[in-house]
């Protein structure tokens, strides 16, 4: 059906309102994720399963149309029709444990003069914590079928269906700027005022959490035991984006080092070989990879939020993290760096302030994640003698633990210089964390999964056909022009990226690094992880031996031919080095602007550079 024939009804509510499990519910499979047009902000939309003429808009989570984050903004102009599309009808969805918190915004949408049902949601919660609602009374005094609704279970559903069939189809819509005026034209005061008086009236019995509730409310917002819980939480979901994700990501690797074998053994060697197998599947399983920890990453973070566990620990946080510019909510994002970086940069979409979310992205690169490990250890393996210090410390125990220092230093440093320079153009508007903390309760597995599926479908759909093409032109730069009948060196010294990496080497002779080093830098834009094995290449050491055994053939010369200073400085460019090539694909997703990537890749390679320089130039001094 044309798109334009449709009647749209927009799902509104307040964040963890359950309004995402009440559009699935309403949509089934149809839903389709995307973002809109010239920002971050994901929508969701599907068509109605009862009626495949009306399309439901699943809009961010939003307590007011008086907006202050991205998210509200996009929401309010979706309702107003500033992204080109008439609303026909709202389906506000209000959250029955919290009615203070959203009958405001309830009462700005119904001044819209839109149809509109209100569905009263998690009233099971409400009733089991003895809150009782008068249901007509309060619909009496909206104006609006108002339902009482479980999101999660059929029947809740099936109100709300029967609702939308009785809304009138293709309404007039609304006059986007005189709406826009009447929104900026309303007094907070008279609307909580006319809140407080439908809440008399409709509310019978107020809401008592239970013991239970409250024990564990004190236990997670306690000063002291809170930050123990929390770093017991963060503690395991560490544990678990490093070490549970190994063993699929191990087995990914080897299912496509034996596809590639099993395909060595079926075609001839030639260049089409070496593009399917270098080329192709390298480049999916470069992508594949990635899974399991965005997978684990995000059903940490879903659970956490759908329990109601989330905005505490955020909460709980912010303190500590706004001397730097950032709240409670960016922690995860960035601990998650500690792994990987590309879903942290995935993970920072939960965080609502559009500067913030993107400061956390600028410095999730910085913090160590362990694709840095190889190169650490073949440089402090090379340089750093393995000796005690302090009777039970080992030095080489103890550079590691200082370049981990650095980074999450330098991140902190460059997020309070951005929170400075944003304040000094005025571009910053800082507000203190208001949020309303959600009850517990027991997460809904089936909108986990349903939500999960989502994220790394759009991490394979958009973030993974950039990885792959890249992966495809890195082949084709380390792979053309072969080299010459007769060649003594690697046959990468005489590719396009081994032209390149002499080609830039005098840009990079202030810091010491030599065309070999150069060249290995090349293939390690597509992972840092491939440098060591690169510099074997250029080396020409154990080529086809083990990474160990090339990390320790390589250990004499990194020794005896680059020289402490080198060494060194090497290592300094790899704490801030421009990050690799599926984290710059994963930065270009979220933030939608390639300005905004180039200028994130920039200033680390700015950082890098200046970094070794200082490194080296003193290292030549002193050793």
């Amino acid at each position: 059906m044309n798109k334009d024939k449709l009647t749209c009804f927009a799902l509104v509510g307040a964040p963890n309102c359950g309004k995402t499990v009440l559009f699935n519910g309403l949509t089934g499979s149809n839903a389709k994720v995307a973002n809109y047009p010239g920002v971050t902000v994901e929508r969701r939309e599907g068509l109605f399963v009862d009626d495949p003429s009306v399309s439901i808009i699943d809009l961010p989570g939003t307590y007011s149309l008086r907006t202050t984050t991205l998210d509200e903004a996009v929401a309010r102009d979706e309702i107003l029709g500033k992204y080109g599309r008439k609303i026909d009808g709202i389906i506000a969805v209000a959250d029955a444990t919290n009615l203070r918190m959203t009958l405001r915004m309830v009462l700005e949408l119904k001044m819209l003069g839109l149809p509109m049902v209100v569905s009263l949601n998690l009233i099971d919660v409400a009733r089991s914590r003895g809150l009782t609602i008068d249901e007509k009374k309060l619909s009496e005094l909206l104006g609006v079928p108002v339902l009482e609704t479980v999101a999660t279970r059929k029947e809740g559903i099936r109100g709300v269906k029967n609702a939308i069939a009785n809304l009138p189809q293709n309404s007039a819509g609304i006059d986007s700027n005189q709406a826009a005026q009447l929104l900026e034209s309303l007094d907070s005061n008279a609307l909580y005022a006319q809140v407080e008086d439908i809440l008399a009236q409709t509310v019978k019995t107020e809401m008592v959490m239970p013991k239970w509730h409250q024990r564990l409310d004190r236990l997670t917002l306690h000063p002291v035991w809170g930050f123990v819980l929390l770093l017991l939480v963060l503690l395991l979901v560490f544990q678990a984006v490093y070490s549970w994700s190994e063993p699929v990501m191990d087995f990914i690797e080897d299912f496509f080092a034996n596809l590639g074998e099993w395909v060595a053994t079926l075609m001839p060697e030639g260049i089409l070989q070496d593009l399917i197998l270098n080329g192709i599947i390298a480049g999916v399983g470069s992508v594949l990879v990635f899974v399991p920890q965005i997978t684990i990453l995000f059903a940490f973070i879903l659970l956490l939020e759908d329990s109601g566990y989330l905005p505490r620990a955020a909460f709980l946080l912010d303190n500590l993290l706004s001397t730097s510019g950032l709240s409670g909510r960016a922690f995860i994002p960035l601990l998650s760096s500690f792994a990987c970086a590309v879903p942290s940069v995935m993970s920072a979409r939960t965080i609502q302030d559009p500067r913030e979310r993107l400061v956390t992205i600028a410095i999730a690169p910085i913090l160590t994640c362990s694709a840095r490990l190889p190169v650490y250890a073949l440089i402090i393996g090379a340089v750093i003698p393995d000796q005690t210090v302090w009777g039970i410390f080992n030095l080489q125990g103890l550079v590691l633990f200082g370049l981990y220092f650095i980074g999450v230093f330098s991140a902190g440093l460059v997020a309070y210089i951005m929170k400075r320079l944003a304040r000094r153009k005025g571009s910053i508007r800082q507000f203190p964390l208001l949020m309303e903390l959600p009850t517990f309760r027991l997460p809904n597995f089936r909108h986990i999964f349903s939500s999960l599926w989502d994220k790394v479908k759009a991490f394979l759909k958009r973030a993974g056909t950039v990885i792959f093409a890249l992966s495809v032109i890195l082949w084709a730069l380390v792979t053309f022009p072969g080299a010459p009948e007769g060649a003594a060196g690697a046959a990468i010294d005489y590719s396009f990226a081994g032209m390149l990496g002499s080609l830039i080497q005098p840009i990079f002779a202030p810091l010491g690094f030599t065309w070999q080093m150069c060249i290995a830098m090349i293939p390690g834009i597509a992972a840092r992880e491939v440098v060591v094995a690169a510099l074997g290449t250029v080396y020409a050491v154990g080529a086809s031996g083990s990474e160990e055994a090339i990390q320790n053939a390589l250990v004499p010369i990194v020794h005896e031919q680059w020289g402490i200073p080198t060494a060194l400085a090497f290592l300094a460019w790899y704490v801030y080095a421009p990050m690799c090539m599926a984290t710059l694909a994963v930065i270009k997703r979220e933030v939608n602007s390639m300005k905004k990537t180039l200028m994130i890749a920039g200033y680390l390679f700015v950082l890098a550079y200046i970094f070794s320089f200082v490194v080296y130039q003193i290292s030549i001094r002193i050793f």
